[in-house]
């Protein structure tokens, strides 16, 4: 009995839109709180855990990269065996398909699906073609042609001709060729690297707020919305009040207030840190009341030649990173020295830090975080994966 490996999926209006498994569309659609609901709490945490701890954010999310793309690029295969399966010229006709596709202003997803086809990200549309229309693409379709004709000769010369076939089950052999799989390799290339840039941009967002709400909470302070009701010993998510933004604020008590900023960026980027030093003022009001305001900037890391921590000490701030073991101690040890905030790991030995962040870090309703996010990670949804922000 031939089995159903996809549907068509709904949104889809070119030509390719009978061969294009439902999969495809779930898959580049997975964005943001998405992803958490995916993911699944306890993956969450697990994982928020890990990164309280000192463990790199994105060796932890690797894996749940390496299963969309190796999911999305199966997905990508079955397409074209469909589109073969239906036509023997499907292959030949597919750049031509995608053109036309792409000048009949496709929603979103599909145009993704279509500049993979040809090579190209958003970003190549931007770089390589300008952002021009109908002219740009028919001139780069010309020579996206005669390049993989030319590589397929070439192919053949230097090892030889493709023989055999492929099968899906229940369904008819679709024989293999150079050209076929030029075409494929050049889809999945094309579309791996948006995934990466899209995995990278919505799991550093997301985990900003979750291990920023997080470690905070493990700290003793009490999430609460604005306006405040309460005024001792709580903090909030991604506000802006003043002339600044930040990811969290807390208030310990009258008069002290510390403003975070989070963000997973290492040594490779040190210039944003200098950005994220510099942007705070020395003053917090609710409610129509003045705290003095300490800053707490939490990056991955930073080089040892950076004169980040000089810049942070002129503003009366601090540098916490999330590279060093057990950094919550750290942070907590900063809360301690700025505005006087106690809490028992201060003093905790090092030994019983990991036990004691793993336990509470399991207490944390995770999903009360989410709500801060998702303002945050819905303007990506016009962004193609691969964009970042």
């Amino acid at each position: 009995m031939k089995k159903k490996s996809s549907k068509t999926a709904p949104i889809y209006k070119s030509a390719i839109a009978p061969y294009v498994p439902t999969a495809v569309t779930e898959l580049i659609g997975s964005r943001g709180v998405d992803v958490l609901k995916q993911i699944g709490v306890e993956e969450v945490k697990r994982v928020v855990a890990d990164v309280l701890c000192g463990v790199n954010l994105r060796g932890s999310t690797e894996m749940l990269t390496r299963r969309r793309i190796g999911m999305l690029n199966a997905a990508t295969l079955v397409l074209f065996l469909h589109g073969i399966m239906a036509s023997k010229k499907f292959i030949d006709k597919l750049p031509r398909i995608a053109v036309e596709g792409l000048r009949g202003h496709p929603a979103k997803q599909e145009q993704w699906l279509l500049q993979w086809i040809l090579g190209l990200t958003t970003k190549g549309v931007q770089n390589i073609l300008r952002d021009s229309a109908s002219g740009a693409l028919d001139i780069y379709q010309a020579k996206f042609d005669t390049t993989n004709k030319d590589i397929v000769q070439r192919c053949i010369k230097e090892f030889g001709v493709i023989a055999g076939s492929i099968q899906l089950d229940g369904e008819q052999k679709v024989p293999l060729s150079w050209d076929f799989l030029l075409h494929l390799f050049c889809t999945i290339g094309s579309q791996t690297l948006a995934i990466r840039g899209s995995e990278k941009s919505t799991y550093g967002k997301l985990f900003e707020r979750l291990v920023l709400g997080s470690v905070l909470q493990v700290l003793g302070f009490k999430h609460v919305k604005l306006p405040l009701k309460e005024t001792r010993n709580v903090f909030w998510l991604s506000n802006r009040i003043g002339t600044r933004e930040s990811d969290a604020a807390v208030l310990c008590g009258p008069g002290k207030a510390v403003r975070f900023d989070i963000g997973f960026i290492g040594r490779g980027n040190p210039e944003i840190s200098k950005d994220k030093v510099s942007r705070f003022e020395r003053e917090l009001e609710v409610a129509g009341e003045k705290h003095f305001c300490a800053t707490i900037v939490v990056v991955d890391r930073i080089g040892e030649r950076s004169k980040i921590q000089e810049q942070v000490k002129a503003i009366n701030g601090t540098i916490i990173q999330m590279s060093m073991s057990y950094w919550p101690k750290l942070l907590a040890q900063a809360l301690r020295l700025k505005v006087g905030y106690q809490h028992r790991i201060c003093d905790m030995p090092d030994s019983q830090v990991e036990a004691f962040l793993r336990k509470e870090a399991g207490k944390v309703k995770i999903e009360s975080f989410v709500e801060a996010t998702s303002e945050l990670i819905s303007q990506e949804q016009d962004e193609e994966p691969g964009e970042e922000s």
